[in-house]
């Protein structure tokens, strides 16, 4: 049975999300890949509890992740009763529903039928009896906003999630959804979008500035870019990197020509503060204020270990800000 660090919230720092009384942890862990049906436990096992020893207490799920789809959850949900149980109330455990999950018209988008069948087999698969947040995964056109924030509701008022999320939503939609959801009295602390030194969408769509008036938190996946913002692919392109094993997320024209040219001067940048590319990458969004936590994948302990070390210096003169921008136009 495992037993946690007790030193484990010596150095970790948790910011506040909006105005809500729900704290998280600078670093999060998310479980996106390498938590699915051919991961090796005992290394999952490593990972969760590497994580939680420096003061990740925020683990981010959803209900497609594994690969295949809900196994992710299965997994953690084994680590969490075998090993994990006693510290269940230490945690903030998220999922989330909205893109295709079981086959026909009732298992994607936003509708009420998809999100609350979602909940309740995400709860079966982690084998709990709620979870901290749960999330509306993607925007839905098709279905009325107030239709998906009314499963929300429900799901929060039943007692199977404690916390409201959206998740890659724009301003103006999440804006729409605050109105209805603060009418209603259902606790919706965060967004969580896609953001990073190269990718601005959250502030192009409204979404940053949106959360910052509305009081709510942002937490940020992709913070790496798909790896781009590492020293993975300053020297060329790995014969096992993700671009050559799985093109769909990162693709080959991105780690090269001028891109490449950019990210190594982002790179001489986090060289000249003493921070590796990742770590200057993570501090970058952590020196945000609208930025709570950003969520770090890993595919082993030791990758854990290396971006935490982001957190040591997230403080970034004029300078630097202004010459990180220019390079990621």
């Amino acid at each position: 049975m495992y037993r946690a660090d007790e030193k484990r919230y010596e150095l970790m720092e948790y910011r506040r999300c909006g105005r809500s009384g729900l704290l998280l942890p600078l670093i999060s862990l998310g479980l996106w890949h390498n938590f699915g049906e051919k991961a090796d436990l005992s290394t999952m096992k490593k990972m969760i509890f590497t994580a939680f020893d420096n003061g990740i207490t925020h683990f981010d799920l959803a209900n497609n992740y594994g690969p295949g789809p809900g196994s992710a959850e299965i997994n953690f949900g084994k680590i969490l009763k075998e090993e994990m149980s006693s510290y269940r109330d230490e945690m903030i455990i998220s999922t989330k529903a909205g893109y295709l999950m079981w086959p026909g018209p009732y298992g994607d988008m936003g509708s009420r039928k998809y999100l609350i069948a979602s909940i309740d087999q995400s709860l079966k698969r982690l084998d709990l009896e709620y979870v901290d947040i749960f999330y509306h995964h993607r925007m839905d056109p098709d279905t009325p906003l107030e239709e998906t924030m009314g499963a929300l509701e429900q799901i929060v008022r039943s007692g199977k999630a404690l916390y409201a999320g959206l998740s890659n939503y724009d301003g103006p939609t999440l804006e729409r959804a605050v109105k209805i959801l603060e009418d209603r009295n259902v606790p919706f602390v965060i967004a969580q979008n896609c953001y990073n030194i190269l990718n601005r969408t959250v502030e192009e769509n409204g979404l940053k500035d949106a959360v910052k008036k509305n009081g709510k938190g942002l937490i940020c996946y992709s913070p790496l870019a798909q790896g781009m913002l590492t020293d993975r692919y300053l020297n060329g392109i790995p014969s096992d990197s993700r671009v050559r094993t799985d093109g769909r997320f990162l693709k080959e024209e991105q780690v090269s020509g001028e891109n490449l040219e950019r990210i190594r001067e982002l790179n001489s940048i986090a060289q000249q503060r003493g921070q590796t590319l990742a770590e200057m990458a993570l501090a970058w969004l952590l020196s945000d204020d609208a930025v709570t936590s950003v969520i770090v994948g890993a595919s082993r302990p030791e990758q854990i270990e290396t971006n935490l070390k982001a957190i040591r210096n997230i403080t970034f003169s004029h300078d630097e800000l202004e010459r990180i921008d220019i390079l990621s136009q």
